[in-house]
């Protein structure tokens, strides 16, 4: 890959450093697109040991590069986003792949439309972290940031997307009693 065309698709993508998700972090800072892909990466890494039929580099590689388009589009809530939204992130992704090689275009465009399919074990399995990472973070920020919407949503946001495994329905279990306890502790 040439050099200026490496920078340049760096540079879009660093605006995932700034462009800030709904959620919080425990220090009470909106948290950033790419702290969120940063720790879905991370959970995926920890995952190979759980999983050792997938190919958890594709997990790893689906994890950073997922809400690509929202340095261009900023985070929109999943519980808020339209057919329309949708539409507009997948114009910026080709927006921001276009500058890329033609064969990290082709890597990039195979696995997003893997992780659309949502046939795979990899993608089955970023999904599942994907929508856990989003409770985690819920979970270890202070409550009063939370949207009413997520009081209910946290208990069940992902569930269809976790239930393929034993090992992620048990997290997603244990995540779950976090937001009960949290908002049981929280409200007395």
């Amino acid at each position: 890959m040439e050099h200026g065309t490496f920078l340049d698709f760096l540079h879009t993508a660093e605006k995932l450093k700034c462009n800030t998700r709904h959620s919080w972090t425990s220090s009470g800072r909106q948290e950033s697109v790419a702290e969120h892909s940063w720790r879905l990466a991370l959970m995926a890494l920890l995952c190979k040991n759980e999983y050792p039929e997938i190919d958890i580099q594709k997990v790893i590689t689906m994890s950073l590069i997922h809400d690509l388009g929202e340095a261009i589009t900023g985070d929109i809530p999943a519980f808020l986003k339209s057919n329309a939204d949708e539409s507009k992130e997948s114009k910026a992704i080709e927006m921001i792949l276009s500058v890329l090689p033609q064969a990290e275009q082709q890597e990039f465009r195979t696995l997003f439309t893997e992780m659309d399919q949502m046939q795979t074990m990899e993608a089955k399995l970023w999904k599942a972290l994907d929508n856990m990472e989003a409770l985690i973070s819920h979970n270890e920020a202070p409550l009063n940031t939370w949207l009413p919407i997520e009081f209910t949503a946290n208990l069940t946001y992902g569930d269809e997307n976790c239930a393929w495994s034993p090992w992620t329905a048990e997290l997603k279990r244990l995540i779950c009693n976090d937001s009960m306890r949290k908002i049981q502790d929280e409200s007395t």
